[in-house]
């Protein structure tokens, strides 16, 4: 049984009712983040039932020793952390001497909290008694500015019911934190200086280790029924926190509220001297504005976000709800700019996993940006990897491949490898061909060449030397195979000849040898700068040729299928049909021992190669792939129903093409994977956006042409999506009877629909 508390609604979030066993979920699912920082949705009063406790700063992160019980060779040395940062949200509360618990008041009533996806902003109101059997109502608004990103902002008000009462806010800073997950309990932050002037306050901090510098800062204004009220505020500072009091008699229906504007300056963005007077003018500009007129350019600046990536969807509330909150979260983890921020698949919404970078970003991420940011959004996610080149190098050299061979990081902060695990770290290296084909991607959908021959070839070159390494010549096949790996179904570890690994890597190196004859071709002065540099010659090219002509790909004549890898077959197969429910997830429920000799797959492993490259097999291939190895899929990766859902609607499968989607969609938010207390699934997010706009919009990119072959669930009277496609902007509506094709920006352009080539122009509907 999924959870099912949210309220269905177009543009919010909403939760009706106070229950402490869904706090942590609800922090999750209301977390917010504006590209610089992000935190869960934790009260901001003290609050002593179950609660996660989660702050980030954007790139801020520390390098957590590996912890393991038998140390590998190759092994990195650390598990980059997520960290926690110095908390800026809290208010205390004294009412008539007693402090404000939630999970400890007499009663709560008329709770409602709501985050209004449209707008950017999060609010809770509810009527509280406390033990001293005062009642007050409390409504509080708060958001991460977009226009002034180093600044959050929080309006807390407090009236009472039951007659007058002595309120005390207590606005505080909290450096005193920890993370959940800390391999060694080590001591993350070090205090290097308390400070506060007027209203203000700051503490200065710098992780160990990675010596990342941060000043958290806050200032507070309070009112009384909209009038300032000049308080003074009786300052306490201790060694990791500083709190401010502010008192006031405030009679029976007068509402006291404070404005708390907080937030972190980074020695990223400025010299670590210069944190404090950055703070302040940070606060000088948030006060001169004044929470309201804040919240508006929030409200301006969000509306400019959905002109761009919203889908409408009629008819179905669910559906809506589920794609705008994940097309809301993707925008509020990254914004595209910042080339040195990438997209952690956890965002600002908890700690688990770490790092800032899978390949979720190259195989999932970055057909979201590419189609709903300016071009230049999606280069950046390229140029990120080529950044990190040299480090990707370092990775393989520890690994033993020489000779400029790279292989990049499963998960990273800043170019190395800091994933653990030997099964994902060691073996999971078909990640290195999504970045190759990201490269691919990005230049098929926008048309931009131009960053193969100055940083994208480097990175190729590197990816097809790895690739020859790694494959081994086998005697008795007379192949080349490719031993010991994990594939994107990480239910199978250690495996020999995964489909998927095997394919990729054939394409990265034909990919390669095409692209160095293009760039000789074209632009042959970058070609004879990138094989001097990187010291390449046409005999190790011919090497990759061999490899790639000669690579084994392990098939059943049987069943007419590509296996997924050499033993998939000596399986007991029954299909999850045969399951009982009371097993799910295996994840949880069965020995990893039992897991590996299943059958079940974690996710689209061979399928995913037949979505990435479906235009070299044909329809009935794809049918019959899918009928074969959905069955045995038990979707426990966030990554898995938008790539069958994309599959299925090819094949006009719409009933299930729509039931993947309705899971990918609100995979959080009905919590399908029972973990959501941990922190949202951001990166899988963008497949919901895939589901749609490839998987029911039939968007490809075919001949160097737009193409789209729609399609509708059954459940949806119509839906519209924006795509921006090489300075176009193409609006598309998809109803029961008709498809309707528009510019909004751009000179006309040439599409195709179902085949058909038509030509569609600004302010004229094509209905095709």
């Amino acid at each position: 049984m999924n959870q099912d508390y949210i309220i269905p609604n177009e543009w919010s979030i909403i939760e009706e009712g106070f229950n402490p066993d869904m706090v942590k979920s609800s922090e999750s699912l209301f977390s917010l983040g504006n590209g610089a920082m992000g935190q869960r949705a934790n009260f901001e009063e003290y609050y002593s039932g179950p609660t996660f406790q989660g702050s980030y700063i954007a790139g801020v992160y520390y390098p957590d020793k590996t912890k393991v019980g038998w140390w590998k060779k190759g092994y990195p040395e650390y598990f980059a952390k997520v960290l926690n940062a110095p908390n800026w949200i809290g208010i205390n509360i004294a009412v008539n001497g007693e402090i404000l618990d939630l999970f400890n008041c007499s009663s709560v009533s008329n709770f409602k909290r709501e985050l209004n996806m449209q707008e950017g902003w999060l609010s809770r109101s509810l009527t509280a008694t406390l033990k001293n059997d005062t009642t007050i109502k409390i409504e509080t608004k708060r958001f991460l500015s977009l226009s002034l990103d180093e600044v959050g902002a929080i309006s807390y008000s407090i009236t009472p019911i039951s007659g007058d009462a002595k309120i005390t806010y207590t606005p505080y800073l909290d450096a005193g934190i920890t993370n959940e997950d800390s391999n060694w309990d080590d001591k993350f932050w070090e205090i290097t200086n308390i400070a506060y002037e007027n209203n203000m306050a700051f503490i200065e901090a710098h992780t160990l280790k990675t010596n990342f510098n941060t000043c958290t800062f806050m200032q507070s204004q309070c009112f009384v029924n909209g009038t300032t009220a000049t308080l003074s505020p009786t300052v306490e500072k201790l060694d990791k926190k500083i709190y401010f009091h502010y008192s006031s008699e405030i009679e029976q229906h007068q509402v006291f509220t404070i404005h708390k504007y907080a937030g972190y300056t980074v020695d990223r963005n400025h010299d670590k001297d210069q944190l404090i007077p950055a703070a302040k003018k940070a606060l000088s500009k948030a006060i001169k504005l004044g929470f309201y007129k804040l919240l508006e350019a929030q409200k301006i600046a969000w509306s400019k976000i959905w002109d761009t990536s919203d889908i409408m969807i009629t008819g179905d509330i669910k559906a809506q709800q589920g794609i705008r909150f994940n097309i809301f979260q993707l925008n509020q983890t990254y914004l595209g700019t910042d080339a040195r921020l990438n997209i952690g698949p956890k965002g600002f919404t908890g700690e688990k996993y770490g790092g800032s970078t899978y390949w979720d970003t190259e195989a999932y991420c970055l057909p979201f940006y590419m189609a709903t940011k300016e071009q230049k959004v999606g280069r950046k996610l390229l140029e990120y990897r080529y950044n990190h080149l040299e480090k990707a190098i370092e990775n393989g050299e520890k690994l033993g491949f020489t000779e400029g061979a790279a292989l990049y990081p499963m998960v990273t902060m800043n170019g190395e490898e800091c994933h653990n695990e030997w099964e994902i770290t060691f073996e999971e290296i078909h990640r290195n061909g999504a970045i190759a084909f990201a490269i691919f991607n990005y230049y098929r959908y926008t048309g931009d060449y131009s960053y193969i021959p100055e940083k994208g070839l480097e990175v190729l070159i590197a990816i097809a030397r790895f690739w020859k390494q790694r494959a081994t010549f086998s005697t008795d096949k007379n192949k080349y195979v490719i031993l010991g790996v994990t594939g994107p179904n990480e239910y199978e570890n250690n495996i020999n000849n995964n489909w998927y690994t095997n394919y990729i890597a054939q394409w990265c190196l034909n990919f390669t040898m095409e692209t160095l004859e293009k760039v000789a071709t074209d632009y042959n002065n970058d070609y004879h700068r990138i094989i001097t540099k990187v010291a390449l010659d046409s005999k190790e090219i011919e090497t990759w040729k061999t490899v790639a002509d000669n690579l084994y790909f392990p098939y059943s004549e049987e069943h007419q299928v590509y296996l997924q890898q050499d033993g998939f077959l000596d399986k007991e197969l029954t299909t999850v049909a045969g399951l009982d429910k009371s097993q799910r997830p295996i994840n949880q429920k069965w020995s990893w021992d039992r897991i590996l000799r299943s059958p079940y797959i974690k996710q689209a492993d061979t399928l995913q190669g037949f979505y990435l490259f479906e235009n070299q097999f044909s329809r009935e291939e794809i049918e019959r792939h899918f009928n074969f190895y959905e069955p045995f899929t038990v979707h426990e990766s966030s990554l898995s129903p938008c790539v069958h859902s994309i599959i299925a609607a090819k094949l006009d499968r719409m009933d299930q093409a729509y039931s993947f989607y309705l899971r990918t969609s609100r995979l959080d938010l009905d919590d399908y994977n029972k973990e959501v207390e941990e922190g949202l699934h951001i990166t899988s997010m963008a497949g919901t956006w895939m589901s749609i706009v490839e998987g029911f919009g039939g968007m490809r990119v075919v001949n160097d042409t737009l193409s789209f072959q729609p399609k509708i669930p059954k459940q949806w009277d119509a839906y519209t999506f924006k795509v921006n496609f090489r300075n176009h902007t193409i609006q598309v509506t998809i109803s029961q009877n008709e498809s309707n094709f528009t510019l909004t920006k751009g000179e006309q352009l040439q599409i195709m629909v179902n085949g058909k080539s038509i030509t569609i122009s600004q302010n004229t509907i094509i209905t095709a």
